[in-house]
Order: C-alpha cells, then sequence, then structure tokens
C-alpha cells in the first residue's frame, strides 16, 4: 500500500461551512422559534448540524434537499431568502465560499504537517491526538450568567438582597418569591407571553441545574447556593455601581448650577440612545432580528425609577428590597375590586343556565374575569392599576390580594348530588380552611324540580340549614340566575365602597405563624390580605398531603364526625400513630373507648362524646371486619 494512503487519523481540522448564508438564514429562524417556544427550533436545529457537515457549496435551496433534516418547508424559505438577498445585492453577489478561498485554507493547514509526517508518521499522529486531548481537556467552560432582566437574574438577586436582610430567614417561598423578583424581570412570571407557554419562572429550573438554586422541603423553599450566592453578589454589586455612577452624574450636574434649575432635555434622550444601542447589541447575540421584542423602553423606564428611589449618597436598595419583602401594599386608589367567577360557572350545561350569568354580569356593569378558581366559584380581588409601558406590547402584570369573601353557589339539584357522592361535606371542609374569613353559599332554588329529587326536599332545607348555623356559613337564598346575578352585582358594589379608603397588605398565608406581631400591629385585620396565586395554589384538591391532613380526612369519613370534631381530635393527636399508642397506653378497653369522649370541640365546647370516641377506637383497634 503506498505510503500517501495511510490514515491514521483526522489529519487537519474540518473547513468552515462553504454555505455561510444559509447557515446564517438557518440561525436567525432558530432563534426566533427559541424566542417565541415554538418546536421547530430542533427542526431547524438538525438542519443546521447536516449543513455544517457538508463539504460543498449550494447554489439554491432546492439542492440542499440532498441533506438530512432538509424538507419542502426549509428548502421553500431557503429559496426566498436567496431570492430576496440577490434583489437586494445584485444576481453576482456571492452566498458561499469559494473552491478556490477554502483550497488556500486547507492548503496552508496542510503545509506543516506534511513536512513534519516526513519523519517517523506513526509517533508524530500519537502526539497529535494526546496534544489535542489535553487541549480539549484544559479548555475552560464558560460560566453560566442570566441575562439583564430575565427571569434568573431577577430571582438570584432577589434571594441575595433577602439573604443581606437582618434577621432573614435564609430563604423564599415560591409565591413571595416571584412577588418581589417581578419588579427586576421585564417578563411575568405567572402569565406567559403571547405565543409561548413559558413564563420568567421557568429559567429557576436552570438556576438549579446550573447549581446556582436548591429547591427542599413541601411547599418548596428556595436558597441560593454557596456559587449561587457569588454570582448574586457580583450581579448586585454591578447593578448598584451602575445606580452610584448615575446618581453622582446626577448629582454633579445638580451642583454645577449657579441659577435657576435648567433641563436640558437633550441629554437624556442622548443617554436613551446610548443605553438603546447596547441593548440592542446585546440582544442581537442572543434572537434574530425579525423576532426581536421592543424592551428597551421598559428596561430605560425601570432604571429611572430606580434612580428615583435611590438615596443621594448612593446606596444600595437592600434596606427597601428588605421593607418590601417582609410584606406590600396597595394604597388606597391605586387598585379596583374586580370579581372573579370560575369558568365552569360560566361554560359547558345543557342549557343557556351558565352563559346567561356572565350576560346578565354585563349588562349590570360589574368588571369580572372568567378564571380557574380551586376552591368557591365567585371571589372578589384587589388588582393593582398599571400603566402601560412605551414599547412594550402588554402592559407590566398587576398584583392582586384577594379580599376575604368567597362564595360557593349551589342549585338544589347540584346540592342534592354532592350531598349523596360527599362533595358537600368535603367543599365545606375545604372552604374553611382556605384562608379567607367570610364564606359565603349562595342556594338557588329550583322550584318545582325539587320534588323529583332522590332526597326528600326537607332533607336538603335542613342540610342548607345546619350550613348555616352548625358550621357558620353565611346563606343566601335566591330564586334564579336573574336573581344570583342581581346579588353579585350588590356584593361588588358593597366591597368596593368597602375598601375604596383602605390601604392592603399582603400576608403570607405559609408564614403566618412568622408575622403575628405585624399581624397586630397593623390598624385593620381585615386589610391583610393574601396574594391571589398563593391562595389558588394552596386550594388545590389533589395537591401533597401531609399525614395530618390525610388523618383529618379519614375522620371526616365517619358518619357524625364534622370538620370541628375532627379538628379538635388533631389537636390532641396529630397522626393515626400518636393515637394508637395513646390506646397502647390505656389500661383496658373500656379506657380506650372512652379516650376521646371528653375532647372538646366547636364553639360551645361541647364533649365529642361515648358514641363518636367507640366508633373511632374499634375503626383504628379492630383486627377483623367491623360489625
Amino acid at each position: 500500500m503506498p505510503g500517501d494512503q495511510v490514515c491514521l487519523g483526522r489529519k487537519r481540522p474540518l473547513p468552515s461551512c462553504p454555505n455561510p448564508l444559509f447557515l446564517q438564514w438557518l440561525t436567525e429562524l432558530r432563534d426566533s422559534a427559541k424566542e417565541k417556544g415554538m418546536k421547530t427550533q430542533y427542526v431547524y436545529q438538525k438542519a443546521i448540524n447536516s449543513l455544517k457537515k457538508y463539504p460543498l457549496p449550494l447554489k439554491n435551496g432546492k439542492e440542499a434537499k440532498i441533506l438530512q433534516n432538509f424538507g419542502d418547508g426549509i428548502c421553500k424559505i431557503l429559496d426566498e431568502r436567496l431570492q430576496k438577498h440577490y434583489r437586494e445585492n445584485g444576481s453576482d453577489a456571492p452566498i458561499q465560499l469559494t473552491s478556490h478561498t477554502s483550497n488556500m485554507a486547507s492548503s496552508k493547514q496542510m503545509d506543516e504537517p506534511q513536512k513534519k509526517l516526513s519523519g517517523n508518521l506513526g509517533e508524530h499522529m500519537k502526539r497529535t491526538q494526546t496534544e489535542g486531548r489535553k487541549e480539549k481537556g484544559t479548555r475552560k467552560k464558560r460560566e453560566y450568567v442570566p441575562q439583564k432582566r430575565s427571569g434568573g437574574y431577577a430571582v438570584l438577586l432577589t434571594l441575595y438582597r433577602h439573604t443581606q436582610i437582618p434577621g432573614s430567614k435564609g430563604f423564599m417561598f415560591r409565591n413571595e418569591l416571584q412577588t418581589e423578583a417581578q419588579p427586576l424581570c421585564d417578563k411575568s412570571f405567572t402569565v406567559p407571553d403571547l405565543g409561548c407557554k413559558y413564563t420568567a419562572w421557568s429559567s429557576v429550573s436552570t438556576l438549579v441545574q446550573k447549581d446556582l438554586l436548591v429547591k427542599t422541603h413541601n411547599p418548596a423553599r428556595y436558597s441560593l447556593t454557596d456559587q449561587g450566592l457569588a454570582l448574586a453578589e457580583r450581579l448586585d454589586s454591578e447593578e448598584t455601581g451602575m445606580t452610584k455612577e448615575h446618581v453622582e452624574q446626577k448629582s454633579e450636574e445638580e451642583n454645577s448650577h449657579d441659577g435657576p434649575d435648567v433641563v436640558d432635555l437633550t441629554l437624556e434622550e442622548e443617554d436613551d440612545d446610548d443605553n438603546e444601542e447596547q441593548e440592542e447589541k446585546e440582544k442581537a447575540s442572543r434572537c434574530s432580528k425579525s423576532s426581536e421584542r421592543p424592551t428597551t423602553a421598559l428596561s430605560v423606564n425601570q432604571a429611572r425609577g430606580l434612580l428615583s428611589e435611590t438615596d443621594p449618597k448612593g446606596e444600595s436598595q437592600t434596606l427597601e428590597t428588605g421593607r418590601t419583602a417582609i410584606g406590600w401594599h396597595l394604597p388606597p386608589g391605586s387598585y379596583d375590586i374586580v370579581l372573579c367567577v370560575d369558568f365552569v360557572e360560566t361554560t359547558g350545561g345543557s342549557s343557556g343556565r351558565k352563559q346567561e350569568l356572565a350576560k346578565e354580569l354585563q349588562r349590570n356593569a360589574v368588571t369580572f374575569d372568567i378564571r380557574k378558581l380551586n376552591v368557591g366559584d365567585f371571589l372578589w380581588v384587589a388588582r393593582e392599576k398599571v400603566t402601560p409601558v412605551p414599547g412594550q406590547l402588554r402592559p407590566p402584570v398587576g398584583r392582586e390580594l384577594v379580599l376575604d369573601y368567597i362564595i360557593e353557589r349551589k342549585r338544589m339539584d347540584d346540592l342534592c348530588g354532592s350531598i349523596i357522592d360527599g362533595r358537600f361535606r368535603e367543599q365545606k371542609f375545604r372552604l374553611k380552611r382556605c384562608g379567607l374569613r367570610k364564606p359565603i353559599y349562595l342556594v338557588e332554588e329550583c322550584g318545582s324540580a325539587a320534588a323529583h329529587l332522590s332526597i326528600p326536599e326537607s332533607t336538603l332545607q335542613q342540610a342548607i340549614v345546619n350550613t348555616q348555623v352548625v358550621d357558620g356559613f353565611f346563606v343566601k337564598r335566591v330564586q334564579d340566575v336573574k336573581e344570583s346575578a342581581a346579588y353579585l352585582t350588590i356584593m361588588t358594589r358593597y366591597l368596593q365602597k368597602l375598601y375604596q379608603n383602605c390601604t392592603l397588605f399582603y400576608r403570607s398565608r405559609e408564614l403566618e405563624g412568622d408575622r403575628e406581631d405585624e399581624m397586630e400591629n397593623t390598624a385593620n385585620l381585615s386589610c391583610s390580605l393574601m396574594a391571589f396565586t398563593e391562595f389558588n395554589f394552596g386550594a388545590v384538591k389533589n395537591k401533597c398531603q401531609t399525614v395530618r391532613e390525610v388523618f383529618a380526612r379519614q375522620l371526616m369519613q365517619i358518619s357524625g364526625v364534622s370538620g370541628d370534631k375532627a379538628a379538635a381530635v388533631l389537636e390532641h393527636y396529630s397522626t393515626v400513630s400518636s393515637l394508637l399508642q395513646a390506646y397502647d397506653q390505656c389500661s383496658n378497653e373500656t379506657v380506650k373507648e372512652k379516650l376521646l369522649s371528653s375532647i372538646k370541640y366547636g364553639k360551645l365546647k361541647r364533649n365529642l362524646g361515648p358514641a363518636l370516641s367507640r366508633t373511632i377506637y374499634q375503626l383504628y383497634c379492630t383486627c377483623g371486619p367491623l360489625s
């Protein structure tokens, strides 16, 4: 075999792609699809990989069809881009690397290895491969730094500033983290952009993968790792440094004025132009020009807001962030009272009854929002008023606090069905523990149809009375859908007047134990409210349950055990294991049967009674089937 045909490995690196324009266009298409959250980004990426491996120049998109992952759609797009390129640059404009250029590059790369190969070929190839491995192994991995005002950037800064607060617990829950990080991010943490299924919160998974963030416990707690703390400190120092420079420059300009204050409007415009140019350059490296979003105006305005909140000494906003991390508030006039309607109440059904409710509310000029409610059918939120930002498609997402009034709507036929399948007791239990102080049952009569239900009407009426007298719910009776809409309208008007001069304070349901002192200092406890996202997430029906919650559900399956009775038992024995241990310590069967009989429950502090105590004992301590 001739010596020039011996091949012991790759003798030279692969030349650059001979079709740079096609590669550039495909990269732009991929970045655009990625920005919009479309799955076609993976198709374009596969086509890019195939194009990079192809060593010959292509004349048009039709020729690229011979490559893998190139279909009719991609080829057509390349041909359209090519025709546009010819129209703008002339029909003889180059679109690829010429063979002469590639051959010159290849010959230059081959000159030196050919000289060395004249000696010991095998020894040279081994040495070359070893050096290549060393160079590859010692290549420094690029550090991950989130883009400014992105979701990851806002989360890191918020957690870092929270740790700097004296007495900080070192972690944050999801809802309070989203609330505090939102002003630092251009994108919403809860609502995805149009045509995209991802929110700013999606970047948290990337932070966890990069070992910058750690997620523990249930409900989830988020805290910074050592690596994340160092990165967040660097980001905070950079932002603080930029703020100090702006403030110092502003103070120098103010001190330089000898006469009355004169505002130079051209200076501000020049600064805006510089900021916009710099942001556009940063944006161009990540997104294609066709899908670029106009976020520069938002960043500039928020930077101005940051300057206005910084003190003249240029100190960072750690103290201000510390105050808002403990709790934020909505002053009077900064929010609207909005009725929230569960989507089940306006869709579906065999008649137009559900659609009629929305129509009646519209006739009454009630501002309402249809959304998914995990508990209840109607409630009211105080929605923060926000103003549209110039250059942004949609206005910023306003914060929402849930008022203490929630309504469960029941028709008599629905009440009958819920009593039969057990939903009635469960719904009352969930309404009591949802965290809102004013639960209401809205009962709609169904006229003569009640006589044809599977449960006697007297039994249904007794269940309604028990709901008001025993369970402590306020019950409102109406005749039909129109009266229901009228009641919702009156309640909306009443709440708008009730809260018109109130300052609404945010309270975290997950940290109510840590905020008892703060709650006592609040002038009006009715104005201390939960955020809607936290409330709705906490009311999820099928979420992960604790042992205590499962034990309560078990007890409530026993006939005669209400929510108050189950809660009274849980105060003494929080788990099944603790109850069984108490039974083991009893001396005889009689003592075991009466163990729970003297437990007090409800407002009247009545005894649980020997009958229920004996039933619970038999349920948990009988080895065979119950008689």
